[in-house]
């Protein structure tokens, strides 16, 4: 337990958390919405801190991320927590509720990163923002040991502990759950615009690709499908990949899986703003490929989280030459 960043002190030994935007007022041993923050005798601890809840050497693809170093492997971690509440959530028992952690030190993280060909450290399972005093040491020292440090994350998180975090962050997957504040009060418990927010700015310092998972009857809809791919082609850049996800019934959402046919319909309302869409817990050869925008050119190839560079030479699509938009 170390003491919390970004946090105002109140009358009568209250503590205001100032990390995401719920602000959370805590009282004398009480714990925020995310589970990570605690109010001990008037000050903010992050109760969470080196608290490892799941670990493994995963494929980069995983995050998903399919334009940075693809093919590659990197440590994954996770904290125990999240400050949004979603009823659909795949990772609900170590989100939404308190489990089992092992302690793990910054300097022993950014060792074990260094092994088994990983590329760095990914900060992801849960919400790893909430895990924010540790994400920072291990991201900085990851930095100095010439490693690369990736979130997947919600993005749902204040201005000032953003700008603060990101000179050290490589890369990101921000769950961008619907385009719709109206989504994210209902079932999230939390609001739209700092989550746009987010992206926006990661945007200007780091490598970014975003995730929507499609949920039948709540953000599936044709228009809100063409608003996001809109608002992203329109604000982060045409090069941006999108992720459309399929949702399968979990934890306490029992809608029916996503139709094979609204994954589909997705991709190809994406395709025609924005350079580069992928599906994903769908199996789809062409929804997993990379594709030259300029001459269709197949660049990487993937079946499975087997991947291979086909049409890259020289960082340029090897038919006609455009810049390909993948860090090798």
């Amino acid at each position: 337990m170390v003491e919390a960043k970004h946090w105002s002190p109140l009358e009568a030994g209250k503590v205001r958390c100032d990390l995401c935007p719920h602000h959370c007022t805590l009282s004398d041993g009480q714990s925020g919405i995310c589970m990570g923050r605690v109010n001990k005798n008037g000050k903010l601890y992050s109760d969470n801190y080196g608290q490892v809840v799941s670990a493994a050497v995963d494929p980069i693809e995983k995050k998903p991320l399919y334009h940075f170093f693809p093919g590659s492997v990197i440590l994954s971690v996770g904290p125990n927590g999240c400050n949004f509440r979603c009823p659909y959530c795949q990772n609900w028992e170590i989100s939404q509720q308190r489990t089992h952690t092992s302690f793990v030190s910054p300097p022993e993280l950014v060792k074990s990163a260094g092994k088994d060909g990983s590329i760095g450290i990914s900060y992801t399972y849960a919400e790893p923002l909430i895990w924010y005093e540790y994400v920072l040491e291990c991201s900085r020292l990851a930095r100095e040991a010439g490693l690369v440090n990736v979130l997947v994350t919600n993005g749902f998180i204040e201005e000032a502990p953003l700008r603060e975090l990101l000179p050290y962050i490589d890369a990101l997957n921000v769950d961008v759950k619907s385009i719709r504040e109206e989504f994210y009060k209902k079932l999230c418990k939390a609001s739209l615009a700092p989550v746009l927010r987010t992206c926006k700015m990661a945007k200007k310092t780091s490598h970014v690709e975003i995730t929507n998972l499609l949920i039948p009857g709540e953000n599936d809809q044709e228009k809100d499908v063409a608003e996001l791919v809109h608002w992203i082609a329109s604000e982060l850049g045409k090069e941006t990949p999108l992720h459309f996800s399929r949702y399968f019934p979990h934890y306490k959402l029992a809608a029916n899986a996503t139709p094979e046919s609204v994954i589909f319909g997705a991709y190809e309302i994406g395709k025609k703003e924005l350079f580069y869409c992928y599906i994903g817990n769908i199996y789809s050869r062409n929804g997993a490929n990379t594709y030259c925008p300029k001459c269709g050119n197949t660049l990487v190839e993937r079946v499975g989280y087997s991947v291979r560079i086909a049409g890259i030479q020289d960082k340029k699509c090897s038919r006609c030459g455009r810049k390909a938009d993948l860090l090798l």
